[in-house]
């Protein structure tokens, strides 16, 4: 099992929180993730550029890295 790490600037609600803990989640390869207002944790096997794209695509108005 791998641990990617990834910032986020932008971030200032818990729905915002909740979205991308929940669209992260449902990714395939994807074990645990601890999502707060800075960055992520996750665990699992999900390559990098497909979590970063999840979360992009909730249009959430961030930045991700």
């Amino acid at each position: 099992m791998s641990h990617q790490s990834l910032t986020f600037e932008g971030v200032e609600s818990t729905d915002q929180i909740n979205r991308i803990t929940t669209a992260l989640m449902m990714l395939d390869g994807v074990d645990s993730v601890e999502v707060g207002r800075y960055g992520a944790e996750v665990e699992g096997k999900a390559r990098r550029e497909v979590l970063i794209k999840a979360v992009e695509q909730l249009k959430l108005k961030i930045k991700v890295s």
